[in-house]
Parts: structure tokens; C-alpha cells; sequence
């Protein structure tokens, strides 16, 4: 018989049995219409994982890695391979994303469904989502858009806007929130003069500003992309004269707003997801200059993949069918409130039977079919930067 040594005997009994990697895919719109915003969202996400995987306490010592996808925002056939992979060959236990709405539906249905995969989004916004056939599979840190589409309609009023022209981008997003805005604009007594699409990726847009710029309005009201033809619309609207203000919805709301712009757009407004929370301070302080805290949905995408973690953590699995009931236990009172940071301590209290109450960076709150209540940050532009100005 082989003598082992009692130190190793030792060593191996003090190691964690049910230790493994557990694997988390991140798939978001790496490329396409949202591309500038991405980075951040992922480095946030990312930061979530190895937080919890630098405590040593996610299920027994397991180490979470994440696995990036690219959904591309608009391509929803490429978004299904791109998912499939990461849950056929690389075996992910949950899948962070997607940002657009669009594949966000197509991966959750062609699948997360399936396989038995959960899913929370950090930036998809559709109305549509709230009532997907999801088999209690699909969350979402964002609030839908028919919250945002009250908040729009309240930063115009208050400021006096009686009547907007609306361009929206051609898809599930642009429709979904044009249309709830519209309604909601609509009941305070304001007019939407014309409600128009637009598809991405034209280098012309002279007929749709022709037929905003007849019907007129204060306010051309852009529901479309920053890194695609919501850019386009606003430049070709400056450039002609037909709009020198706008209001921007979420997906217009980035650095590179500021950088195309800057003071062609003074005093222009918008509203992206965001919170004046004691979270969002602590994430700030604790992301330092790694990279921009202030992004739009970079708390979100922070808050996704903690939530995942803690519902994992609280069903002492990483099978979406068994943790999948447990987000509304982690994300909602009672229990200890939890902020970014303080990953360990959650994870701690969970495996010792605990409640928890995570805030996280965007003050979670989730409701209905499991998504976010909707905290909201008004910007305007400012000296040609994106300054808050109030939160909703």
C-alpha cells in the first residue's frame, strides 16, 4: 500500500467538496448599435463574478468565469448560435444579457427555454418582456419601458414642451417605448405630431426628417441608438434645420452622445436608468478608475450578475430550474441590505441560512415577472456634456 503522507490526507479532507468552476456567460452587443455602451456593462458584470469567486465563500469555494458573447443587438440568428454555444460547449449555468431587447427574446425562447438556462438582463427595456412565456427563467435589473415612457413624458412637461415628433428605431425596442411614450404624453394633454420609423444603417435620412419637420413639433424625440441611426437622424436633423432640440431616449444616452455633439445639442434632455442611492456611490468609489461607473446600465450589469450569484448561493445549486426561484429571495426584503462590495458578506449570510436584501448599485427592487421597479436619472446637455440633473 502507498503511504500518504497525514498533511495530505489533511489537505485534501479540508478541501471544498462540491468546488468546481462555474461558468457565466456574458453576451452582449460587443458589436452593433449599442457598441460603445458594452464594455462598461461587461467590466461590470465581470467585476461581480470576481468579487464573489475572491471570497472563497460561492458554493464551497467555486470559481465563477465568466464567458463573453456577442449578440450583435440586431441579429437575432447570430445572437441563438452565439447562446447556444456558450450553453452547449461551454456549459454556462446563466447567461448576463442581452442588452437589446430584440435577441434578448430571441436567446430566452430559442434557448434559455429549452435548456433550462436563466437569464437576467441589465438593459432590456421592452414592454413585450414583462409578459414573455419565460418558465420563470428571465429577470431583469432594468425597469420596463413603460416606466421609462412616463418618465419622458414627465421631464417634457415639467419643462414646459406641449408637442414632439418622435423617431424610433425599427425594432421591439423603438416600438415598444415610442408607442407606451406616445400614450403616456398623450394623457397629460401633450401632442405627438408624428410617430416615424427608422432603420438602422442608412446613410440617408433625408426622407424621414422631411415628413418630423412637416409635422413639426418643440422636440424631435429620439428613440433609437447611439452607434447607429439615432446618431444619423440627430445629425441630419441639425444639419438641416428642421430640429435644434432633443429629448434622447436610454440607448442615445453614452459617451459618445457627448463626443458626436457636444454643444450642437444644448440644452437638449434625456433619461437613462440610474438612482442617487447610497449603492451607486459605493460602486463608483469601488469601480475607481477601472472604468466608467457612470454609464449607462454599468450598475445593472453589476447587480445582474450579483443577483444570479446570490440565487445560486441561496439554492445551493447551479441549476437554473432549482435557482431560479430564488431571486426574488435575494433581491427583496427582509433580510440584511446588501450593497456593492459586499458580495461576501451576502454570500456568508446566505450559507448559514440567512435573508438578505440586495440593493446593489441601482437600488434592485424586483416586481411583477421579475423585473425592476425603474429609478431614473434626467440628464441635459450641459457645456456640451450629459449632466444629471434630477432623479426619478
Amino acid at each position: 500500500m502507498k503511504y500518504i503522507a497525514p498533511a495530505v490526507v489533511i489537505a485534501a479532507l479540508a478541501m471544498p467538496a462540491l468546488a468546481e468552476e462555474v461558468k457565466i456567460g456574458v453576451v452582449l452587443g460587443f458589436t452593433g448599435p449599442v457598441e460603445s455602451m458594452t464594455p462598461q456593462m461587461a467590466a461590470a458584470a465581470e467585476l461581480a463574478m470576481k468579487e464573489a469567486s475572491a471570497t472563497g465563500l460561492f458554493l464551497d469555494g467555486s470559481t465563477l468565469v465568466p464567458i463573453r458573447g456577442d449578440s450583435t443587438c440586431v441579429d437575432a440568428s447570430a445572437a441563438n448560435a452565439v447562446a447556444e454555444r456558450l450553453v452547449t460547449s461551454d456549459r454556462v449555468k446563466g447567461i448576463v444579457g442581452a442588452a437589446c431587447s430584440g435577441v434578448t427574446s430571441a436567446i430566452l425562447q430559442g434557448v434559455a427555454r429549452p435548456n433550462g438556462i436563466a437569464m437576467v438582463s441589465p438593459a432590456s427595456t421592452s414592454p413585450g418582456l414583462s409578459s414573455a412565456e419565460d418558465d420563470g427563467l428571465f429577470f431583469r435589473t432594468a425597469p420596463a419601458d413603460t416606466r421609462q415612457a412616463q418618465i419622458m413624458s414627465e421631464i417634457l412637461t415639467d419643462r414646459g414642451v406641449k408637442s414632439v415628433a418622435v423617431s424610433f428605431t425599427n425594432n421591439d425596442y423603438g416600438k415598444g417605448l415610442s408607442e407606451a411614450f406616445k400614450t403616456a404624453f398623450e394623457e397629460t394633454g401633450g401632442e405627438v405630431t408624428i410617430s416615424a420609423s427608422h432603420e438602422d444603417g442608412k446613410s440617408d435620412y433625408s426622407g424621414e426628417i422631411g415628413a418630423l419637420a412637416s409635422a413639426g413639433g418643440e422636440v424631435l424625440v429620439v428613440v433609437g441608438y447611439i452607434d447607429r441611426g439615432g446618431a444619423a437622424i440627430t445629425q441630419q436633423a441639425l444639419d438641416s434645420g428642421a430640429f435644434d432640440r432633443f429629448h434622447f431616449a436610454d440607448a442615445m444616452i453614452g459617451d459618445a452622445l457627448e463626443e458626436k455633439f457636444g454643444t450642437d445639442i444644448a440644452g437638449s434632455t434625456g433619461q437613462f436608468s440610474g438612482t442617487d442611492s447610497p449603492g451607486v456611490k459605493m460602486f463608483a468609489k469601488m469601480v475607481g478608475s477601472e472604468f466608467d461607473a457612470t454609464s449607462a446600465y454599468t450598475p445593472e450589469s453589476y447587480d445582474a450578475a450579483a443577483l444570479m450569484i446570490l440565487a445560486m448561493q441561496a439554492a445551493e445549486s447551479t441549476d437554473g430550474s432549482e435557482y431560479k426561484s430564488h431571486f426574488f429571495d435575494v433581491a427583496n426584503a427582509p433580510g440584511e441590505k446588501i450593497y456593492p462590495g459586499e458580495l461576501g458578506k451576502a454570500l456568508k449570510i446566505l450559507s448559514e441560512g440567512g435573508e438578505i436584501d440586495y440593493e446593489g448599485g441601482s437600488a434592485v427592487e424586483l416586481i411583477g415577472a421579475g423585473e425592476s421597479a425603474g429609478n431614473f436619472r434626467e440628464i441635459e446637455i450641459i457645456e456640451g456634456k450629459a449632466v444629471t440633473v434630477k432623479y426619478r
